[in-house]
């Protein structure tokens, strides 16, 4: 998907701050989606899951899961060392918890170091952030763009003539901040090419892989090339403007490139590396790449803590604004998560933006919902919908890369988040859900009269693509399909409406897929009618629905 530079000139007009969050949505609830940004006043502010209208119970399991990952698994080591999660909704703080050590290992082999020599994590722990760094490097770039400097429908090649060869001269910016414009995925600049100046002519150099907007592939090169290019077009260094463009103003103190040594003592170590032969890095950046280049890249570089990651992630909600100061544009922070790549389903993508990937985003994905990872261990989460932040900073790479996928921990914390939203039962106390595969809700028996039926109840729906709820009809026996629940992203009840011939029975079947899973069905407010009148209102007849592996919820 293109999007038109006029697009861009309109949605100024939108408006996007001035709507009072009542107009637009509720707190504290998953099924009341929020269309406009967060108001530009919302601060990160300290509370309880009550406070912010959650459930507590969810939010507890998620601070529980990531506690249970830090403990040895199977294979005799945790998931990670340590970890810092910090959850936020319509501004509050609804967990901000430490778990595990940010340095607990003395090799590569795990060998434990003696629990005088570790350090604790805090919930002001510092990380290397990775691939979330590339967020920064976006934004600098966007905040060119607004100042007329930089055009994402212009060739790289206009401010970067170096850039426009073998086969790149149409690459355009859009390209590179959506993964579109062909590049390989990495290069091993760090053992290849001698000095800053080779590697990044290295990358000015390369052909692409396949032709430009043709495909879809995640490539540090693409924001390696954005870093150098805001540089050239701003006359700065990328560091200076993601500090005078964002943390600063942003006031995020402990955000940055190549942290200085009074911060070592607050820094979660990363990876212990004979190749190079760095040993076990802390306080330096851990991708080698950027390592080489001097620590300051595009691709990686910037070391952050929880909440300052969760400011930043506020200011984005709010449409560009934190604390009376503003780093982007409504207009800008709408463009940016736009979806530009629906031609490559599965891989959305806005301006730097990672977009609807349930693989990390769990039940908060929706096709707005936002966000990035990082190599180390790193996420953030943002969901518009429910104006809700999700971070989770490990340091998994301590002290080997290959101990495993942070990718459970990720899904369990914007599960936590999502699952504590509330979703109303649409008419009455309760709702019905499903809670287990294969699980059934089923009318009692009805009387057949006459030769049509009608089937009326609401339904919410927000199921992982392969999950579904199929709609029977019946006598008890034998059944028939007549109508199939399955989507996700919407966060609204509707009404379902199904005509059919007469059945003595109907009944909601749940069947899981394969996927990760997503906030879930709720039925509710079921009525039948035939020709002659009312058959059954289950709101006033307790014993009017059968469940068999779903429950009764009020949220």
């Amino acid at each position: 998907m293109r999007v038109p530079a006029l697009l861009f000139a309109s949605v100024t007009a939108l408006s996007l701050l001035s709507v009072p969050a009542s107009a637009t949505g509720a707190g504290g609830r998953f099924d009341q989606p929020h269309d406009r940004f967060a108001p530009a006043w919302t601060a990160l502010r300290p509370g309880t899951p009550q406070r912010a209208g959650l459930a507590p119970a969810p939010v507890e399991g998620a601070l529980e899961a990531v506690r249970r990952y830090t403990e040895p698994g199977a294979d005799g080591h945790p998931l990670f060392a340590g970890a810092v999660t910090l959850l936020a909704h319509n501004g509050v703080v609804v967990a901000h918890q430490p778990e595990g050590w940010a340095v607990r290992y003395a090799d590569a082999a795990g060998t434990e170091l003696p629990e005088d020599q570790r350090v604790p994590m805090a919930p002001d722990t510092i990380f290397d952030l990775a691939s979330v760094s590339k967020l920064f490097t976006s934004i600098a770039v966007m905040r060119q763009v607004e100042l007329g400097r930089v055009a994402i429908d212009r060739p790289v090649a206009d401010y970067l003539p170096e850039f426009g060869v073998n086969g790149k001269a149409s690459i355009t910016v859009e390209q590179l901040l959506t993964h579109t414009s062909g590049l390989e995925p990495w290069l091993p600049l760090w053992q290849s090419w001698p000095d800053r100046a080779a590697r990044v002519k290295a990358v000015m150099d390369v052909a692409p892989k396949t032709p430009p907007g043709t495909a879809y592939a995640y490539s540090d090169l693409n924001l390696i090339t954005l870093g150098v290019l805001v540089e050239r077009v701003a006359g700065k260094p990328l560091d200076a403007l993601v500090r005078e463009g964002v943390t600063e103003p942003l006031g995020m103190v402990d955000t940055g490139y190549n942290p200085p040594a009074s911060k070592l003592g607050r820094i979660a170590a990363t990876e212990f590396q004979a190749s190079p032969p760095r040993g076990m890095v802390r306080g330096e950046v851990h991708d080698e790449n950027a390592w080489s280049l001097g620590g300051v890249a595009g691709h990686a570089g910037v070391f952050s803590t929880a909440r300052d990651l969760a400011v930043l992630g506020q200011a984005l909600l709010n449409g560009g604004a934190y604390g009376g100061r503003r780093v982007l544009e409504p207009a800008t922070v709408e463009l940016m998560l736009t979806d530009f790549t629906g031609d490559f389903p599965g891989n959305s993508h806005g301006l730097g933006f990672e977009l609807d990937q349930r693989w990390y985003m769990g039940a908060l994905t929706a096709p707005g919902t936002a966000g990035h990872t990082g190599y180390t261990g790193t996420s953030l989460v943002l969901d518009p919908l429910s104006r809700s932040v999700a971070v989770l900073l490990t340091n998994r790479v301590h002290p080997s890369r290959n101990w495993g996928s942070v990718n459970p921990a990720r899904r369990a914390v914007a599960d936590g988040l999502a699952k504590a939203l509330a979703v109303k039962p649409r008419r009455g106390p309760s709702a019905w859900s499903p809670v287990v595969a294969g699980g059934t809700l089923t009318t009692r028996e009805l009387p057949v009269r006459g030769t049509r039926q009608r089937l009326v109840f609401s339904a919410f729906v927000d199921l992982d693509p392969g999950d579904r709820v199929v709609v029977q009809a019946g006598d008890g026996t034998t059944w028939r399909d007549v109508e199939v629940l399955t989507g996700y992203g919407e966060r609204r009840w509707e009404r379902v409406v199904v005509d059919t011939a007469p059945a003595s029975r109907f009944r909601w079947v749940y069947s899981r897929g394969t996927g990760y899973g997503g906030r879930g069905v709720h039925v509710d407010a079921v009525r039948v009618t035939d020709q002659r009148g009312l058959v059954l209102d289950a709101e006033r007849e307790q014993a009017g629905l059968t469940a068999e592996g779903w429950q009764a919820v009020n949220r």
